[in-house]
């Protein structure tokens, strides 16, 4: 989320469904929702054209964007100084190189010539000292602004409004960018491939407050039509600078039926797989399961806590909440093995990843020795609990409804389900939250900081819990300016433990991305990110 994220989880997932958990946080998690069909438009002509089911984005504001449903727009339709290849290092984007000096906290960018705006006029480095200065201004109201660009000297000033420029930002030519960050930071140009540091046309932005419903952007892609609730276009951008993307569009088809029926029909060309088909499309024998493509996502779901009020501001009730929960069952039945029972903060294949873990494995007798050793010394003691959630009509996902059970029988604890509308939850849920939350967070960038600092940090705004510990932001900071590879990863394997023994959570399970694929297309493959790279797709119908 950089900003939440709660995208796409299952279905049981729907992000992480949510950002996909939402875009995927509500179908993963949720399995497929069927919807009266709006109308689907089958491909014709000579053009390539990659056709695709979609909710459809909450903004296409790059300052704004917070969630998978989102940035999966937002990232083909505009661009920043860096990005992540495909083996998810940073690259030249818009700068086409840079300097580091200064130990590390002064960077100079080098901006290529030809970047153009989507109506042709030229970006230069004013355009996106502008950008960060707009995204930070508190009229924007930015929730990701914070994170991803608070480690600039003076950002911090023109997000709290005392000032409106940021004075370590500096244009130096058309074509040169100074940064200036406040101390060494390992990730810091990792956080520059967030969609918060995108450029926007100020122009563009001055048309007025739905300036996003037609944005003039940089990246391979422009908007070319939009139906609400119908039909968005994505177009190949002639003069993108970059590599050209392989098709001549993207349609999406918005909430226009049931995507795996539409799958079948040929209407679409790729469906993301739901728990209630993850059997059929499993089993060798069906003509489909040649056509499933998966692959791991570096992404936690997971149950928060409010430590900052009864009763979870016990560390032992919390532990014991962990503990009362069975997790392998919830990956083998509810998920039918299409994730991974998480064993820590860090998914699987995330640097640090500490494969020896065994976080809060399920344990009922421990569960109840640990509440009586709470405070509150029994589940009568407690005060009432509620959970918040995205979704609608009381229908609660399965996982959740797996843990609830496991709470009531383990502890004698009854959890109560408060449910918010989805861009309720997925951007005001620090204040909306309740005593415990469902969350999933998929990597923006692959460095341990971007789940352990950026969930748990005391000075973080992505912190949702209110946990804070001084030990963990010490371990924090110097992992951060830490230049040796192996004692940066041990001292993030400190903070991972500190985090699970004062346990502001149920990591719960790593995520997966099931999708079906037609035989003509290629190259389609949803990255460790959550997000596919649509520019690399091809599609030669037969």
């Amino acid at each position: 989320m950089p900003s939440i994220v709660v995208r796409r989880l299952l279905s049981g997932v729907s992000a992480r469904a949510a950002r996909r958990w939402a875009a995927a946080l509500v179908l993963f998690v949720c399995g497929v929702l069927s919807f009266v069909p709006a109308g689907c438009l089958p491909y014709s002509g000579d053009e390539a054209v990659l056709n695709l089911w979609d909710e459809g984005p909450i903004t296409l504001d790059p300052a704004i964007s917070g969630e998978m449903s989102s940035h999966l727009y937002v990232m083909h339709l505009f661009s920043g100084l860096v990005k992540l290849d495909s083996e998810m290092k940073v690259a030249p984007d818009i700068a086409s190189s840079w300097d580091v000096t200064d130990g590390g906290t002064t960077y100079e960018f080098h901006l290529r010539t030809d970047v153009r705006f989507h109506s042709g006029k030229k970006v230069t480095a004013a355009d996106l000292k502008y950008s960060w200065e707009r995204a930070c201004s508190p009229s924007t109201g930015s929730r990701t602004a914070e994170t991803y660009l608070g480690d600039i000297v003076g950002a911090r000033d023109v997000l709290e409004g005392r000032a409106t420029d940021i004075s370590g930002v500096t244009v130096v030519d058309d074509h040169t960018l100074r940064v200036r960050i406040d101390r060494p930071r390992s990730y810091f140009l990792d956080k520059l491939t967030y969609p918060t540091t995108c450029v926007v046309d100020r122009d563009n932005v001055d048309d007025g407050a739905d300036w996003w419903r037609r944005p003039n952007g940089t990246g391979p892609f422009e908007l070319v039509r939009w139906e609400q609730g119908s039909l968005l276009e994505l177009q190949r951008n002639g003069q993108y600078y970059g590599t050209a993307p392989l098709v001549d569009s993207v349609q999406f088809h918005l909430l226009a039926g049931v995507p795996m029926s539409l799958y079948e029909q040929g209407e679409i060309d790729v469906v993301n797989v739901s728990t209630s088909y993850m059997d059929l499309v499993t089993d060798p024998a069906n003509p489909v399961h040649s056509e499933l493509i998966s692959s791991p996502e570096l992404s936690l779901y997971y149950i928060g806590f409010d430590v900052t009020k009864p009763p979870f501001d016990d560390v032992y009730v919390r532990r014991a909440f962990s503990h009362a929960v069975d997790r392998e069952r919830i990956v083998n039945i509810i998920f039918k093995d299409g994730v991974e029972t998480a064993t820590g903060i860090l998914p699987a294949g995330l640097p640090g990843f500490d494969s020896s873990l065994r976080a809060f494995e399920f344990d009922p007798v421990l569960a109840r020795d640990l509440l009586a050793q709470s405070s509150y010394g029994s589940a009568e003691a407690l005060p009432p609990i509620e959970l918040t959630t995205s979704g609608y009509a009381n229908d609660v996902d399965a996982y959740l409804a797996a843990a609830i059970w496991d709470w009531r029988e383990n502890l004698g604890v009854e959890v109560a389900v408060r449910q918010l509308e989805t861009e309720a939850f997925l951007y005001n849920l620090k204040d909306e939250r309740d005593e415990m939350y469902a969350m999933g967070w998929i990597a923006d960038y692959p460095s341990p900081h971007n789940f352990l600092g950026t969930l748990f940090s005391s000075s973080e705004a992505n912190n949702i819990s209110g946990y804070a510990n001084p030990e963990l932001d010490e371990l924090l900071d110097l992992a951060a300016a830490e230049d040796d590879w192996e004692r940066r990863m041990a001292l993030y394997r400190q903070a991972e433990q500190l985090v699970i023994d004062d346990a502001p959570c149920v990591p719960l399970v790593f995520g997966a991305n099931q999708v079906l694929v037609k035989p003509y297309v290629s190259g389609y493959q949803v990255g460790p990110l959550g997000v596919p790279n649509l520019s690399v797709v091809s599609v030669d119908r037969p």
